[in-house]
């Protein structure tokens, strides 16, 4: 992915963890790679916790180095790469302080890319002051979620926002759409014959897809106590999701081909009726336990978290999408902290054989699969059924991966690493619509209300299990399990 846009990419937030972690990490990726970012292309800090550039570039780094380069920092590279940060120190509440950040980018050349890795009550403030500066004019702005805490307040937020920057410059980013095997999902459906005829409801059975977590809220604890795993991760990674499994195949790959089949996918979501929210939504919360010999807290002695806390660390819901390629397929969501296993995955079980001449195991469900594999390794494996060597027609699962580093030379790009390249270079494909997030806040937010008037508690389960039992109960129900419990 060779490119010559010459870019000035401002970070607000620039000492947080996400900078320090993700952005800048990636960031140096695509220096060290070579080509991938304009020579003259600079990266502009922007933060309180440094008084000047000597101090923040020391802060970098103790705090980025160490996510740069799983074997080992090329020190070149990164002396480099240093050279092109630069640093502005004002406080993001005073517009006035917005002068000199116009003043220190001004003669810097390209296109300009605002990214706010900051706290979404931020968002709003940022971009007024930037245009009370001129600096909304030949840019992007790139928002991270959480936007908003319901349809009003994300409403709201997107309003602020498109008052100053048009829908084209906007740029709301889910990492998830960048991952490597999302984006070989489009190209096994869409570049091949062998599965399209397959990808409806006359073969498939179920869909899972789970984005699971071994850590609990960690420093987070304020934030995720007024937030809860269905705004967190349901609204937008695991519906985006979704939209990219389910939609029809695009007239082409450009941003708003893509995003017209998510948006048709995410309008055609059955709406939940509250009176059958306790069948097909569970709700849980963890408790203490052990993961990998490890002792953990409850999720209510966490620190920043209220001790009767009824905030929901755990979600399993029962989807159905009204439309005639998918209808009556029940498409099972999954996420929650303070499980047993980091693991984040999309399962698409295909229907039994009708009949079977070579025995009971070729009709049961899930004799068939193919599993995508987002984290914590990328894969994409096919199961079938084979004979077993030796005497007799005894059938037993066998699996086709899609090893990346086997077939490409070329390491995989992380996620952010892919989606910053997008933004410095105009790509929209890959980020979500704002009626994508409205469609998708309108279809979560009965669950929402539901959940407050009734007033009950989340189901309780020990840390370091799969989540409370009712998840799999909901899938007996349906006479299938979720993958693990197969396993």
């Amino acid at each position: 992915m060779q490119t010559d846009s010459s870019f000035t990419f401002v970070l607000f937030g620039g000492t947080g963890d996400l900078s320090m972690r993700k952005i800048l990490p990636a960031l140096f990726e695509a220096h060290r790679a070579g080509g991938m970012l304009a020579d003259s292309g600079k990266i502009v800090a922007v933060a309180r916790h440094a008084t000047d550039r000597r101090e923040y570039i020391e802060w970098v780094n103790e705090h980025v180095k160490p996510h740069v380069s799983k074997n080992g920092v090329d020190e070149t590279a990164w002396a480099s790469f240093l050279e092109r940060i630069e640093f502005v120190n004002i406080d993001l509440g005073k517009a006035e302080d917005f002068v000199h950040l116009r003043d220190a980018i001004k003669d810097l050349p390209g296109i300009r890319v605002f990214y706010l890795a900051t706290g979404p009550s931020l968002f709003v403030p940022i971009c007024h002051a930037l245009a009370s500066v001129g600096l909304n004019e030949n840019s992007r702005i790139v928002l991270e979620k959480p936007l908003g805490y319901d349809l009003k307040s994300s409403n709201a937020i997107n309003d602020a926002v498109g008052e100053i920057f048009a829908e084209e410059q906007i740029y709301r980013i889910d990492h998830y759409l960048g991952k490597e095997p999302v984006q070989n999902l489009l190209a096994l459906r869409f570049g091949n014959a062998l599965f399209e005829p397959l990808w409806r409801r006359e073969w498939v059975e179920s869909i899972q897809i789970t984005i699971a977590e071994e850590l609990g809220v960690e420093a987070r604890g304020d934030f995720y106590d007024n937030t809860g795993a269905l705004r967190d991760m349901v609204q937008n990674h695991l519906l985006q999701l979704l939209s990219i499994v389910a939609m029809e195949p695009p007239h082409s790959m450009d941003s708003d081909s893509v995003r017209d089949e998510k948006l048709r996918v995410l309008r055609a979501l059955k709406p939940i009726d509250p009176r059958d929210i306790g069948k097909v939504a569970v709700r849980g919360q963890y408790h203490s336990g052990v993961i990998r010999g490890t002792a953990v807290p409850a999720y209510a002695t966490e620190s920043g978290v209220r001790p009767d806390s009824t905030t929901e660390t755990f979600v399993a819901l029962k989807v159905e999408i009204e439309n005639w390629r998918w209808a009556g397929v029940p498409f099972f969501l999954r996420t929650g902290k303070r499980l047993a296993d980091r693991v984040a995955e999309i399962v698409v079980n295909f229907r039994a054989v009708p009949h079977s001449a070579l025995g009971a195991s070729a009709l049961r469900a899930g004799a068939n699969r193919l599993v995508i594999r987002l984290q914590p390794n990328e894969t994409i494996r096919l199961y079938c059924l084979a004979k077993q060597p030796g005497e007799g027609m005894n059938l037993a699962s066998v699996h086709l991966d899609l090893a990346f580093d086997q077939f490409f030379r070329e390491g995989q790009m992380e996620a952010y690493q892919r989606l910053l390249l997008d933004v410095i270079n105009g790509r929209l494909a890959l980020f979500v619509r704002r009626d994508e997030q409205e469609a998708a806040w309108r279809w979560v937010e009965p669950i929402l209300n539901e959940w407050k008037v009734s007033n009950k508690p989340p189901k309780p389960y020990a840390s370091g299990t799969w989540g409370p039992a009712a998840s799999s109960a909901m899938l007996a129900q349906h006479g299938t399990c979720w993958l693990e419990e197969e396993n």
